[in-house]
């Protein structure tokens, strides 16, 4: 093979550096095609998105988007956008594909390839899901009374993914008598499921297919009838409930509900007792629901109580009484129960006090025992209640850790299924003995590759938010990391719809790890790690509490010399995007690099527009800006709204071209508007998978192609 000598000049061409072998001289061999690849780099320009102007205007406010007409999917124009970035962020990655692959194997490589989860007994059936070398997919099956016994396969996942480029199944279900099983599938990915029954004596398929779903299907004790969600085809809310018999026309089933009130989504479950069948109705500070006798299931639903807003509760089902968990007169919730034939509000009474210190999270019940999940001081404890005798709490081995009650199906049973994992412990179930409190090791996920985890250290840290505030961070890192300020370290949070941000493990992460970054997740407000006050502070119009929480958790990784902004990487997704984006833009200073998965980032404009899915149910969590308090707040953080002339960071942004959470043409805008005026010209790319949706690429080991190109991307940026 030819290989030519170049002399390089030394110029900011980092990439290009980079890609030279990182040789520390000033001249270098190189075969005439790693130099066309190279030059092709320099020389290609980044796409322009064409302006049309394009006006919005509200409460005398008018805002010119000059991008709007990226949201027609239908346009050719816009595909061929989409595409052109897709090339660019190629060629700008070309000299990491070495990186990229190598990371592939890596994260693939420590995956056990034939695995199985620890099986489960339900009405006489122990159920597994197991993959098999090679394979993307699971294979569900089950044992009928015996680990012994012949197993049957029920789905094999990989052979209905055949001929698809996205294949996902959301829900299983078996039938009462064991004979039948409804589950949900959907192959654009668009989470628009079509419900499939199949008859598990024969293995065939019955002529029941029921589109636009949300994919779980819950069987009445007659084994005929099934109760299902329609989704809107549209804004994909799930909004109506309907009753099936099995083997009659689809257009012959019977609506039992109708959430006419547009802010609200339903969804439809059973009691682990199997006595009632229960449609939920939600909204992010309400819940109401109705219940119906499952042996009756051509009966009317009757209402557990009525609808009030900002009333919260779940409840469980124990004999001749509800349990149910509230926030009434209890901001981080308290236990209350009441008759099964007087569920209304008045006839709730106390079991458990509010403490203002814990957050009740769930409950379990069985036969001898009240299990509860309660979040104290961020970490997630579980109580052990008995009916009769003293309580207490499990005790685990570190102080940053998740537990949580696993699969539990079965009621008259002493043992208590757990999952465990911390940041340097991979996920292990158990089952724990409630009456002599020991534990019986079931299985800790297999880490191939050689992981030992006390090559690991994790820390627990807090850092002062802007307003006094204490913010937990998370940190794990390889033994041997030096707090100089030089390491790389990459950031991670999300911050909304009070979902807590857990100290959690991950197999792909240790690629980082190994590679000298730190990893830390900041616990910011906006979640409800420290309580629903937690969450309370970072919504609405207190939502600027999330990312000044992010900031101030960066800059005390740099104050305490954990990193520095020149090794210093943030990451987040969906609202977690938008955090990105809120971030990079009031502190660019602050980050190497971004990375920005599926990011909401034009939150005025989408959250004014009712015809995209999921907008109204988002009221309670950002505001309503038809309201000019709430238009101004948005608009004075939403990213896209936001972008101003001034040097940024280096970003890269992924989306799925069917994303049915944030579309598209969010991060597609934002990319092109920041291409347009920012001053510097630091990498900038975006990565749309024109096959997926919010959750990416289906398949186990598919979706890591895309995390081993953002690793890629602030692996090759930190050196």
């Amino acid at each position: 093979m030819n290989f030519i000598q170049i002399k390089i000049k030394w110029c900011g061409i980092s990439h290009l550096q980079k890609a030279l072998l990182h040789s520390t001289s000033k001249k270098a061999w190189v075969t005439p095609n790693t130099l066309y690849s190279l030059l092709n780099t320099l020389n290609m320009k980044a796409p322009v998105a064409k302006k049309i102007p394009h006006e919005l205007s509200i409460h005398g406010d008018v805002r010119n988007d000059p991008y709007y007409w990226l949201r027609d999917r239908e346009n050719p124009e816009v595909i061929d956008y989409l595409n052109a970035e897709n090339t660019y962020t190629k060629t700008q990655l070309e000299h990491t594909e070495s990186l990229q692959e190598e990371l592939f194997e890596e994260m693939k490589g420590r995956i056990k390839q034939e695995d199985q989860s620890v099986p489960y007994k339900d009405n006489g059936y122990y159920y597994i899901t197991r993959f098999e070398e090679g394979q993307e997919y699971p294979i569900y099956a089950r044992k009928r009374e015996s680990l012994k016994a012949e197993e049957e396969i029920m789905l094999n996942v990989n052979k209905l993914a055949e001929g698809h480029n996205y294949y996902n199944i959301n829900s299983r279900s078996v039938s009462p008598n064991n004979k039948l099983l409804a589950y949900g599938e959907d192959t654009v990915s668009r989470r628009l499921y079509t419900i499939k029954i199949k008859d598990l004596s024969s293995g065939e398929l019955l002529e029941d297919s029921i589109p636009n779903t949300s994919g779980k299907a819950v069987w009445a004790n007659d084994n005929e009838t099934i109760f299902y969600v329609l989704k809107d085809p549209d804004t994909l809310r799930d909004y109506k409930v309907f009753r099936h018999k099995i083997g009659t026309p689809v257009s012959e089933d019977v609506e039992v509900w109708n959430e006419i009130d547009e802010s609200y989504l339903c969804y439809i479950y059973k009691t682990k007792s199997k006595k009632y069948v229960v449609i939920g109705s939600y909204y992010s500070n309400s819940q109401d629901y109705r219940i119906l006798d499952a042996n009756n299931p051509t009966a009317e639903f009757q209402t557990f109580h009525k609808r009030e807003k900002n009333l919260e509760y779940s409840f469980a089902h124990f004999e001749d009484h509800f349990y149910i968990v509230t926030n009434w007169e209890a901001q981080n919730f308290r236990l209350m129960r009441c008759p099964e034939t007087a569920t209304s509000k008045e006839n709730w009474k106390e079991v458990l006090a509010h403490r203002p210190e814990v957050l009740i999270e769930d409950i379990d019940v069985f036969k001898d025992y009240l299990v509860l999940s309660e979040r104290i001081n961020g970490i997630t404890q579980i109580r052990v209640r008995p009916w009769k005798g003293e309580e207490h709490y499990i005790k685990f081995p570190e102080d940053a850790f998740v537990a949580g009650v696993h699969i539990n199906p079965e009621f008259d049973t002493p043992l208590l299924r757990l999952g465990y994992q911390s940041m340097t412990t991979p996920p292990t179930v158990y089952d724990y003995q409630m009456n002599d409190k020991t534990f019986e090791l079931l299985k800790e996920q297999e880490v191939l590759g050689g992981f030992d985890k006390n090559n690991y250290q994790s820390e627990r840290l807090f850092a002062p938010s802007i307003d006094g505030e204490k913010v937990p961070i998370s940190l794990v890192y390889r033994k041997g990391y030096k707090k100089s300020g030089q390491e790389p370290l990459l950031i991670y949070a999300y911050g909304s719809y009070g979902n807590s941000m857990e100290p959690y493990f991950s197999p792909s992460r240790l690629s980082l790890l190994d590679r000298g970054f730190g990893f830390a997740i900041a616990h910011i407000r906006g979640g409800e790690e420290m309580g629903r006050r937690w969450y309370d502070q970072g919504k609405m119009l207190n939502k600027k509490n999330t990312f000044h929480d992010f900031i101030a958790c960066a800059d005390y990784l740099i104050q305490e010399s954990y990193t520095s902004s020149e090794k210093l990487f943030a990451m987040g997704g969906s609202a977690g995007g938008l955090l990105m984006g809120a971030i990079y833009n009031m502190r660019p200073d602050l980050w190497k690099g971004v990375l920005a998965a599926v990011p909401f980032v034009d939150v005025v404009t989408t959250m004014l527009d009712t015809s995209i899915p999921l907008t109204t149910f988002e009221y309670d969590e950002w505001g309503n800006p038809n309201d000019k308090e709430y238009y101004d707040y948005m608009k004075s953080y939403s990213p896209y709204d936001n972008v101003e002339a001034k040097d940024y960071p280096a970003m890269l942004v992924t989306t799925g071209l069917h994303d049915s959470q944030v579309q598209y043409w969010e991060p597609a805008k934002w990319v092109a508007k920041l291409r347009d005026m920012r001053t510097n010209e630091t990498l900038l790319l975006l990565h749309t998978n024109m096959e997926a949706g919010h959750g990416g690429a289906s398949g186990r080991f598919r979706r890591l192609k895309e995390l081993a190109m953002e690793y890629a991307f602030i692996i090759d940026l930190a050196k």
